[in-house]
């Protein structure tokens, strides 16, 4: 173990978004700063992130205090995907356990504009409830782990993309396409009018890198069903980008 006062400082990243990426690569410029990022492996290739990677759970909120303890961590952001519910709850709960800083990196959610049609929602359940309303052929983007929610909607055609193929339970009508974005609007209207699709379900993952889509829809005046994000835990709050996160550290971007 590493005496205190000589130890590089230890930021950990709870990872596997693309901010995760970018905030690993700032920080390893700094001197006097060790970064790891944490990924939990449910996608295949994550992509390069500087600095030191781990890859697994921590068997929930005391595992990942005990974890903190043993590798001396000064600082923890939860940069996952804003809809990474009980990673984020236990991150909260395991930086209390141990009184270890943290911050939520959270890139700032959609919002609607002129001309769109949302349909506001909390959660895949409610917006499985009102597909039927809406159309018949569902673009779907809500990831490859949350199709039982809609798995009972038998008389809909679902289009599912994803990085890494779907798992079951899903609905019994559905054509799944293997892709990893960013996409340009012009191909997310291509795949819309290729398809025959009447309406898009999407979660507020927020930033460019998926919105294209959004746009999309917009031009051929479809409904989109979004699921709005959790709430963080209380007594955590959220910075939108890395400059965010190395100001509370006290660093230069």
């Amino acid at each position: 173990m590493c005496p205190r006062p000589m130890c590089p400082r230890h930021i950990v990243i709870l990872g596997g978004t693309t901010e995760a990426r970018g905030l690993a690569a700032a920080l390893s410029t700094h001197p006097g700063v060790r970064v790891t990022t944490s990924l939990a492996g449910r996608v295949s290739r994550p992509g390069q992130v500087e600095g030191e990677v781990r890859i697994g759970g921590f068997g929930g909120a005391e595992g990942l205090a005990d974890w903190l303890r043993a590798e001396q961590v000064d600082f923890l952001v939860d940069a996952t995907h804003p809809f990474a519910e009980s990673i984020t709850e236990n991150a909260a709960r395991a930086a209390r356990a141990t009184g270890v800083p943290t911050v939520v990196l959270r890139r700032p959610g959609w919002h609607p504009g002129p001309g769109d049609r949302w349909h506001d929602v909390a959660s895949l359940d409610e917006a499985a409830a009102l597909l039927p309303r809406l159309g018949r052929r569902v673009f779907l983007t809500t990831g490859r782990l949350g199709l039982a929610a809609f798995a009972q909607l038998t008389g809909l055609h679902f289009v599912v993309r994803s990085v890494d193929p779907p798992e079951p339970p899903m609905p019994p009508h559905t054509e799944v396409l293997l892709a990893r974005g960013p996409f340009t609007v012009a191909e997310e209207s291509q795949l819309l009018r290729g398809h025959d699709i009447d309406v898009l379900v999407t979660k507020d993952s927020g930033g460019e890198a998926t919105s294209a889509k959004l746009t999309a829809a917009r031009q051929l005046a479809l409904p989109v069903v979004v699921v709005r994000r959790p709430p963080l835990p209380e007594g955590v709050d959220a910075v939108p980008d890395a400059a965010g996160v190395l100001e509370r550290l006290g660093l230069e971007p």
